[in-house]
């Protein structure tokens, strides 16, 4: 069977079952970046800082999200967002999505561009879709 890290990545896939376990056997650093408790930029950015374990100093903006996301130094060769509860995010807050999906989608193609591999999966919490 097919897995995820088979491919190079393609945009936003869904996560695989058992991401953690398959990433570890792909040799694949995997990030979690939990979306349940984002309601603006602020909580996203703190959501993104808590999920990609960044200092403080983190700027706290696309640019800055976008750097730490394409900075060799700081990121292995084979990365992959785990994006939790995206999904539902994406409903509830469809501008601050779109701004995000952009600046990952961005740093997608310049790690391509560069030899590297940054993997972005959704992954939906068990949860009741009334309320999103």
């Amino acid at each position: 069977m097919m897995q995820v890290f088979d491919e190079a990545p393609e945009g936003i896939q869904k996560a695989p079952h058992e991401p953690r376990m398959l990433a570890a056997g792909y040799q694949v650093a995997l990030r979690e970046v939990v979306f349940s408790d984002v309601h603006d930029k602020e909580s996203l950015m703190l959501a993104l800082l808590r999920g990609l374990a960044l200092t403080d100093n983190f700027g706290r903006n696309w640019d800055a999200l976008y750097d730490v996301l394409t900075d060799p130094e700081a990121r292995p060769a084979k990365l992959g967002l785990l994006l939790r509860d995206f999904e539902h995010f994406c409903h509830r807050h469809p501008h601050l999505s779109g701004e995000l999906e952009r600046v990952l989608l961005d740093a997608q193609r310049d790690a391509a561009e560069h030899g590297r591999q940054l993997w972005l999966l959704s992954e939906e919490l068990e949860s009741d879709p009334a309320n999103w």
